[in-house]
């Protein structure tokens, strides 16, 4: 059985938190493949609305490019409207019966748990992965187990800002990425 680990987000723009995310927890649960899932419409923010899908996807090809064992499912990009975990879980389940599936989660999104959309189904499809993040909390009742990950205080938000605001994202995601953002003039206004 094929050990799948997801992590969602609307990578926009995906940097080197997400990553490092990604690589440890492979590493530490001994994963086969990690699967970048970008997100349409998630439920609990808004994604930039300065930058397309096409290209959300494009930076991240480039960031995960690297790394054999790193790929990304469309299938949120796929459906419109909210992207509720619980509705892809179970297409995926379906899709890949020979595939055990780890959700991978910073612990904002731990605390934030009750009030995912049928949570107490979804824990039944998905085994949980959190990892920490300061000033979040991840105490929690749900099953999830825990990587430690090197902390690396990054935010795609915080990328959006220095870039609007003229500064250097230089070492907090890949250069390719740099030069793509460039190329575009994303986050500019």
């Amino acid at each position: 059985m094929a050990k799948i680990g997801i992590l969602g987000g609307t990578f926009d723009p995906p940097h080197y938190g997400h990553l490092l995310i990604a690589n440890e927890v492979l590493s530490e649960l001994n994963l086969d493949e990690i699967w970048f899932m970008p997100n349409q419409e998630p439920p609990h923010k808004q994604k930039s609305e300065s930058v397309e899908n096409s290209d959300r996807l494009q930076m991240l090809e480039l960031a995960i490019r690297e790394n054999p064992a790193f790929t990304i499912e469309k299938i949120e990009l796929e459906r419109t409207g909210p992207s509720y975990t619980v509705d892809t879980m179970k297409i995926l389940n379906e899709r890949f019966p020979d595939h055990q599936f780890f959700f991978i989660i910073g612990a904002d999104m731990i605390e934030y748990l009750p009030k995912w959309h049928k949570i107490d189904e979804l824990i039944e499809l998905v085994q949980f992965v959190g990892v920490e993040r300061t000033r979040y909390s991840s105490e929690t009742d749900y099953p999830i187990t825990y990587v430690d990950i090197p902390a690396f205080e990054v935010s795609s938000s915080m990328i959006r800002e220095r870039v609007q605001l003229g500064k250097t994202v230089r070492y907090l995601l890949p250069d390719k990425v740099i030069d793509f953002i460039r190329e575009k003039h994303l986050y500019e206004t």
